[in-house]
């Protein structure tokens, strides 16, 4: 092929892999999709025209990522702001249809806890346990139905309930290495555990006062549980569905995205533990004030964790190079001498 034709077949692609490189904050998946276009035509042209301009080019290209890698490594105080704001809600929105299965087994798995206490006197001693149910029931006669939020000290629950929540979620991503089936059978125990709970809470007459107080902390909790099952269903995907990649390259791809979703979920947790700890137990509130929570924390998960996502989607295909600003101009000269 000679170089002008190798040239117009390519130029496009080269074109929107610069545009994507003037964005302050590019999506890394299509900048690593791209870049390894690059390099494989780099590759070709390194053979075919060792000292062609398309060949300096092209390894002037490839060498932007690395200097911008680098120049944004010296950022450290941007770059977790960059994290929050742009990075983890652009990996969200790559795994929102996990998302929404993840939701989806959770959800089934809640209404069939749901259902088999309603039928099974004895089900909820199955999922619970008898210590948990013979405590609940003294609590309810001794007229406290939530006591349990109120015998451990505020600084040890809150340490306990963090560290097991983040260990919940991390070990719900971990089983999506069994293709997805781990993570799936993680979400459906604890799907049968919360139904059961609140089943359980409405055959005693105390349905609303269970959802005022557990869900204080649980509306944030929960939720991060499911966004964890995500993470894992990406991984397990990643594994069975490797589409144009190697499967070990679709693994590791698929392990650093659910790696940082998890890391972004440590925040979540932490709110989850101290409200838990330190305002779950108080079942005095007034009932504005727990609902002012509740409501304030569904309102940022479903923002921040779906709307604000597609937001940013949107955005930057509608404007994707001016959206995030841009970096140093690229000569049109040294494109135009290689048609």
């Amino acid at each position: 092929m000679r170089e002008t034709t190798f040239v117009k077949k390519n130029i496009d692609k080269w074109e929107k892999f610069e545009n994507l490189l003037k964005k302050k904050r590019p999506n890394p998946d299509q900048l690593a999709n791209l870049f390894i276009e690059i390099t494989d035509d780099l590759a070709y042209a390194r053979t075919n025209y060792p000292r062609g301009k398309t060949t300096a080019y092209l390894n002037n290209l490839a060498a932007k990522v690395h200097q911008s890698i680098y120049r944004n490594r010296r950022e450290a105080g941007s770059r977790i702001i960059s994290f929050w704001l742009y990075e983890l809600p652009q990996l969200f929105r790559s795994v929102h249809k996990e998302f929404f299965y993840s939701f989806l087994i959770f959800f089934i798995a809640c209404l069939l806890g749901a259902l088999s206490t309603a039928y099974d006197d004895h089900f909820a001693r199955l999922i619970l346990g008898d210590g948990y149910v013979n405590m609940t029931l003294r609590n309810i006669e001794n007229g406290d139905p939530m006591a349990v939020y109120k015998g451990t000290h505020q600084n040890d629950m809150f340490f306990s309930i963090t560290m097991n929540n983040i260990r919940v979620a991390f070990n719900t991503f971990a089983l999506g290495l069994l293709f997805s089936f781990g993570t799936g059978y993680f979400l459906m125990v604890n799907g049968f555990m919360l139904g059961t709970f609140q089943f359980f809470f409405y055959q005693k007459g105390l349905l609303w006062t269970s959802v005022l107080s557990i869900w204080i902390h649980g509306t944030l909790e929960i939720s991060a549980i499911i966004i964890a099952g995500a993470a894992g269903f990406a991984l397990g995907n990643s594994i069975l569905f490797p589409r144009t990649y190697s499967r070990s390259v679709s693994f590791r791809r698929g392990a650093v995205k659910g790696t940082k979703i998890i890391v972004g979920l440590v925040p979540v947790f932490i709110i989850a533990g101290f409200l838990e700890s330190f305002v779950t137990r108080l079942t005095d509130a007034p009932i504005f004030l727990k609902l002012l929570i509740i409501g304030v924390s569904a309102a940022f998960i479903v923002y921040y964790f779906i709307i604000y996502p597609i937001k940013l989607d949107k955005q930057a295909q509608i404007n994707p190079v001016n959206y995030f600003g841009m970096q140093e101009k690229v000569t049109e000269e040294e494109k135009e001498s290689l048609v």
